[in-house]
């Protein structure tokens, strides 16, 4: 078991939010640039076997999935600052929109941008509901003030403003003023910057 903490990670991919969580951290840890062609190779299979990026590993344990990598780096180095304890009732108000953002949010905007969204009758049975419900929704946890926890910025905002500021890019997010506010100021952080800046560099490479 080693506590070096590793990122396997591509430039070009959801790899990038696991990056900004790693900034934030502000633990040292190492980077595995994986080329997509090299992710279904047996070696890093045996890291992820779905064959994806970003994983990340740390004291023996492998974490996949950008939202449990968020929630795992903050639970694990707490003096960061970037989860409310396990005691703190705002820790429900910090999963609740993390896990929303990596269920529903993410589940509709793929699912809107590969024209598979459910149809109105059978709204029920998807755990989005409606495109438009799951948007109004998320505007809802970023209009409560600056951050999702109100004045205290956390891991669910690295989360959930990756989602947010991709959709925006991408157009998969309508460009409501509350996102593009909220976007534009957790982007700014110095910690957002750093990381882009080596995700850019090593894209560049």
């Amino acid at each position: 078991m080693t506590d070096e903490i590793v990122l396997y990670t591509n430039p070009q991919s959801r790899g990038r939010i696991a990056r900004w969580m790693l900034e934030e951290v502000g633990q040292p840890y190492r980077t595995e640039v994986i080329d997509y062609a090299a992710m279904k190779n047996p070696d890093y299979l045996a890291v992820n076997p779905m064959g994806k990026v970003p994983a990340l590993t740390h004291r023996g344990v492998t974490i996949t999935e950008c939202a449990a990598i968020c929630a795992y780096l903050a639970d694990a180095f707490p003096e960061a600052g970037l989860a409310p304890a396990f005691d703190d009732p705002a820790r429900g108000t910090y999963l609740r929109w993390m896990f929303f953002a990596a269920g529903p949010v993410e589940t509709v905007v793929t699912a809107k941008s590969l024209g598979l969204l459910a149809p109105a009758d059978k709204a029920g049975m998807v755990g989005y509901g409606s495109y438009e419900a799951t948007i109004d929704a998320l505007e809802t946890a970023v209009s409560a003030g600056p951050y999702i926890l109100g004045d205290r910025f956390s891991a669910a905002d690295v989360y959930v403003g990756s989602q947010i500021g991709w959709g925006l890019m991408f157009k998969s997010i309508p460009e409501r003023p509350a996102f593009a506010a909220y976007a534009a100021r957790i982007m700014g952080r110095e910690a957002a910057t750093r990381a882009r800046a080596l995700d850019d560099a090593a894209a560049a490479a």
